[in-house]
């Protein structure tokens, strides 16, 4: 099935995404909205394509790409629908829209 380790794409320098933060990726970018993306998983891809740093606010500073955007922690463990909406912004912005379509090309072959 998928292969783990690192993608190779026309974005600055190769990404490693496990499947796990691929996972999360296609979870992002789905249409419609899923309503199931746990925040761990989310804090988890953005340690690997961007930088999180927790303020002492309980605020979330992401840098992404050339974007920096703040989010609060959800109240439950799922992100919600504007946070979505905010993140996939965030990783269309910095490249990541092409591997989420490589993905479902993938997806759709097996």
């Amino acid at each position: 099935m998928g292969v783990k380790g690192v993608f190779m794409t026309t974005s600055p320098g190769p990404i490693g995404l496990n499947n796990h933060h691929r996972d999360t990726l296609m979870k992002i970018f789905q249409h419609p909205t899923s309503h199931n993306i746990e925040w761990r998983n989310v804090v988890s891809l953005l340690e690997v394509v961007g930088t999180i740093e927790e303020h002492r606010d309980g605020r979330f500073q992401v840098e992404l790409g050339t974007e920096t955007e703040f989010f609060d922690r959800p109240k439950h463990k799922d992100i919600d629908t504007q946070q979505v909406v905010d993140l996939r912004r965030m990783l269309t912005g910095a490249g990541y829209a092409p591997i989420v379509e490589e993905l479902e090309a993938k997806g759709t072959e097996d």
